[in-house]
């Protein structure tokens, strides 16, 4: 017991010992010579990276570092909060913007400038995170830079006034999908494009480079047999505007949200919907879903309508306006013998920058006729729903209907768009004392927008 004892204490007058002269080297007293003053000097730890610095913060303070960093123009890598050297790089590149020290760690002062510089260019663009009603894709969309959105059966589009930039929401069915094999094909499609950067992931894929006139960014990625694909097109121009944008789309785009529950959309607030005349005293045949539980239904430049009637498995309704003059109705005699239609309606208000002119679009049925409704393929825009369709000699076809789109529904939804046939529209008015004998093949006269307000 004693040895070890006197071995622990030697040992600790050795460590003692060694720590004293680590720390300072005093000579020893020469008689008559005054000895020299030492100074210690602590040894520093070893100074921090960046990259240590970065690894402390947790992942959501990552995230939101990536994310102001790319929204000022200084990061274009994922946004995934993972550290890189990337990121680091980034911090430095904004340090010195703002005149300070390269560092790679934003000090309090620094990290505020940057998250309000980034706020203000969110502001600027109208940045908005949104769920797209037909594939319940959620995405982040500058709503300033494109205000103007168009859908139909394909996906949606948004685009800016002019057409300098351009976001395309795009979906379809595909046997086997793979990210290689669909990053192949969309090299190729359209024709002309250009590819500088690739990028192929097991679950996703980038490509971006020129098409045409216009810079594109695309990412991609499938579930089951369903693709979807987000494409930003915007005029070299723009480049300055656009690309820090891209990269917080790109971040942001969730194309298979997860949670989401089947079933159709929620009904809008305010929905628009086209109206066809089909007599002169004020008879409207339009979309049945489109004016389901309105508080209120107007009908622009002719006053409030009243629903009379509505046949639910065909998806029409019949309204009514009094006292309106001026009505220009549509002859629905007759029989159309092609199965290449017009489709005139009414688009969404939001799609031609709040205007409410009417317009025609071309659409296909693989019948005509019968007393069973038929998929109309392309579907016409929103605001179509209850739109006159026409063949070329102006016979009339049937009213066109917008369908409730299943999200996250069977692989087989109903689909989106169809064509309430000719007899089917005319029946229903007799049912109901509708003399719809006379009117004109002016369709663009005869279509009225219908407004439904709901609580």
């Amino acid at each position: 017991m004693r040895s070890v004892l006197s071995a622990t204490l030697l040992l600790a007058a050795l460590l003692i010992a060694d720590s004293g002269a680590a720390q300072a080297q005093t000579p020893p007293a020469v008689p008559g010579v005054k000895p020299k003053t030492v100074t210690t000097v602590p040894i520093r730890p070893a100074l921090q990276k960046p990259e240590d610095t970065a690894g402390g913060m947790t992942q959501a303070e990552r995230l939101a570092l990536q994310s102001d960093l790319a929204w000022v123009g200084d990061y274009n890598g994922a946004i995934s909060g993972d550290v890189s050297e990337r990121m680091v790089n980034a911090i430095k590149e904004f340090q010195k913007k703002q005149g300070g020290k390269p560092t790679g760690v934003l000090n309090p002062q620094e990290r505020g400038v940057l998250a309000d510089t980034a706020r203000k260019r969110q502001e600027n663009v109208g940045w908005r995170i949104v769920t797209e009603p037909a594939t319940g894709a959620r995405l982040g969309i500058p709503t300033k830079l494109v205000p103007q959105l168009t859908s139909d059966a394909s996906g949606a589009k948004w685009t800016s006034p002019t057409g300098t930039v351009q976001v395309l929401l795009t979906r379809r069915k595909e046997a086997g999908p793979s990210t290689a094999k669909l990053a192949e094909q969309e090299k190729k499609e359209p024709a002309g494009r250009t590819i500088d950067y690739t990028v192929v992931k097991p679950d996703f894929f980038v490509l971006s480079g020129m098409q045409g006139l216009k810079k594109f960014y695309l990412r991609g990625t499938f579930k089951g047999d369903e693709v979807r694909i987000l494409t930003i097109l915007y005029d070299q121009a723009m480049q300055n505007t656009v690309e820090p944008v891209v990269i917080a789309m790109s971040s942001a785009f969730n194309p298979f949200p997860s949670g989401v529950v089947a079933g159709p959309p929620p009904r809008k607030t305010v929905e628009y919907g086209t109206g066809v005349v089909v007599s002169d005293d004020g008879a409207i045949v339009t979309d049945r879903v489109a004016t389901d539980d309105c508080i209120a239904l107007t009908i622009p430049g002719y006053g409030n309508a009243d629903r009379i009637a509505a046949d639910k498995e065909h998806d029409l309704a019949l309204l009514r306006v009094y006292g309106a003059r001026d009505l220009k109705p549509l002859s629905i005699a007759g029989r159309a013998t092609q199965t290449t239609l017009d489709i005139t309606g009414i688009s969404d208000p939001q799609s031609q920058g709040g205007g409410a002119a009417a317009s025609s679009v071309k659409a296909s049925v693989a019948q005509l006729g019968g007393s069973s409704d038929s998929a109309l393929s392309p579907a016409p825009a929103v605001g179509f729903s209850g739109a006159a369709a026409l063949d070329s000699g102006g016979k009339f076809a049937g009213i066109a209907v917008l369908k409730p789109v299943i999200v996250a529904g069977p692989a087989t939804a109903p689909a989106q768009a169809a064509l309430v046939p000719a007899d089917t529209v005319r029946e229903f008015l007799k049912a109901h004392g509708v003399n719809a004998s006379g009117g004109s093949t002016d369709a663009k006269a005869a279509v009225v927008r219908v407004i439904c307000v709901r609580k």
